[in-house]
């Protein structure tokens, strides 16, 4: 109706000058004539020029004064000659009439206030913000100064209008005809395609964009660790179970039950299912010993270790509970053989979150297992690791963890910070870790780990983790980073 309505009113006409009034006059919507104005323009039908006008409209505040009256005309006439109480007055206009009319009927020099009473200073008012609105509502013009104190009251706004004018353009017609889009065998056999008008093919248009995923920044860092582990020749440990016991995140690591990484504060414990009672016993009988008494060459901790705490499920803090449980199998085997480990998974620590540290982080770890490692062997390992991360200038730094002798944590230099910066941590598992799970005394064990998101952070230029990690995510930042490339 919209198309057969413009091209027979222009068959006539030379122009339609405002799109808005013809809609109105052909009963149709502006949108709807729109589209087609659109589509007519697109084959050159017809000529349309797009025009703009702005204007000044009610806001709903302002609808409601010029119906009603200005707070201040209303303030105005509800004060007798003989004066009236403010709380009277305030009781009989409601607060937001009687708060907005008061300042505005002092500012006009209308009214006083005496104590207690308010009184009028002239005999009459005319409500001019009523009649300036009634102006513009029926699109009258008025002052700048007036449009600037109404605008202030907020009770205009600028609208801006867009319309079209429209012209025949160079391949007008009075009724267009369908072009058809597709050549088809009908169209071939019965002849029409003789008196068919086909659509033109836009042979420039761009084809739409295909939609696919894209990787986290976490999961490219780690598919590129995870190949650098595996091209060393190491095997995956399983990490599936975010919950361990007590004995294998702490115990079976030669750490003491009074230890502080013990406590609520730094480990998540569960409150349901909050006990395992599958433990190998002969195992905790030697772990238990070895806490209380020593052995090994050690003197023990000297302390009265207790089943009940061993037993507690958490969430596991690192890792190396899964690198324990690998080397206790490796005990039981008849015979010793060497093995490599890796795993990178997810590990949970009751800190206070921050832009470096989250509750939740996930660690890569390296263990190797094999007779007659030495710390020579161990900081060759994380040369060539370290190194084919993009790392090549370390520092090692002597440190303490309860479970290795000798500790190391490891330094890398940043270029782009201008300094060293911490990047893992290292050591070779104590025997009093080892010899109770069974290994022989021949056996040592050299081990590493850090954090995913510290490398992730540093490749990527993000300074604060919470964008890297969990509901502030930004998925523009992870569509748009480049392929991760380590050591390159």
């Amino acid at each position: 109706m919209a198309e057969e309505a413009v091209l027979g009113f222009l068959q006539t006409n030379d122009q339609i000058s405002d799109s808005h009034q013809f809609a109105a006059s052909v009963g149709v919507g502006h949108t709807e004539l729109e589209n087609v104005i659109k589509s007519l323009k697109g084959f050159e039908i017809v000529d349309a020029q797009e025009i703009t006008r702005e204007s000044w409209v009610l806001t709903e505040e302002g609808k409601k004064y010029m119906v009603n009256g200005s707070p201040e005309a209303l303030f105005f006439s509800a004060i007798p000659p003989e004066g009236i109480s403010r709380n009277i007055l305030k009781e009989k206009l409601g607060i937001e009439t009687f708060d907005i009319g008061s300042k505005a009927a002092a500012k006009n020099k209308w009214i006083a206030f005496e104590k207690d009473l308010v009184k009028r200073k002239v005999e009459s008012v005319e409500d001019e913000v009523k009649n300036l609105l009634t102006r513009i509502n029926n699109g009258e013009v008025v002052s700048d100064q007036v449009i600037n104190d109404l605008k202030r009251r907020k009770l205009i706004v600028k609208q801006t209008w867009k319309g079209y004018s429209l012209k025949r353009g160079p391949k007008y017609v009075s009724k267009r005809k369908k072009a058809a889009t597709d050549l088809t065998r009908e169209h071939i056999v019965s002849g029409d395609w003789k008196n068919l008008e086909f659509k033109e093919y836009n042979v420039n248009a761009e084809a739409p964009a295909i939609q696919v995923g894209y990787l986290h920044s976490l999961l490219e860092v780690h598919e590129e660790i995870q190949n650098i582990f595996l091209q060393m020749g190491f095997e995956e440990m399983p990490t599936n179970n975010f919950v361990e016991s007590s004995f294998w995140n702490f115990d079976a690591l030669f750490q003491p039950q009074q230890h502080p990484a013990r406590d609520s504060h730094d480990t998540f414990f569960l409150e349901t299912a909050d006990r395992t009672k599958d433990l190998p016993e002969d195992y905790l009988e030697k772990v238990k010993r070895v806490h209380e008494f020593g052995g090994y060459g050690s003197k023990g901790y000297g302390y009265d270790w207790k089943r009940d705490e061993a037993e507690k499920n958490l969430l596991r803090t690192h890792t190396t509970a899964v690198s324990t449980r690998m080397l206790f199998a490796l005990a039981q085997q008849e015979t010793f053989t060497p093995k490599r480990y890796y795993s990178i998974d997810r590990v949970f620590r009751n800190e206070a979150v921050d832009r470096t540290h989250l509750a939740e982080f996930h660690q890569i770890e390296g263990v190797i297992c094999d007779r007659g490692l030495t710390l020579g062997d161990l900081i060759g390992v994380l040369e060539d690791f370290f190194s084919r991360l993009g790392m090549s200038k370390l520092r090692f730094k002597p440190a303490y963890n309860p479970y290795t002798e000798p500790s190391m944590e490891i330094f890398s230099y940043h270029d782009g910070l201008q300094k060293w910066v911490e990047v893992g941590n290292s050591g070779m598992f104590r025997p009093e870790m080892l010899l109770p799970m069974g290994l022989p005394e021949d056996v040592n064990v050299i081990a590493w780990g850090l954090s995913l998101e510290r490398p992730t952070m540093i490749l990527y230029g993000i300074s604060n983790i919470r964008d890297l990690f969990g509901p502030k995510v930004d998925f523009n930042l992870i569509k748009n980073n480049p392929i991760c490339r380590l050591g390159i």
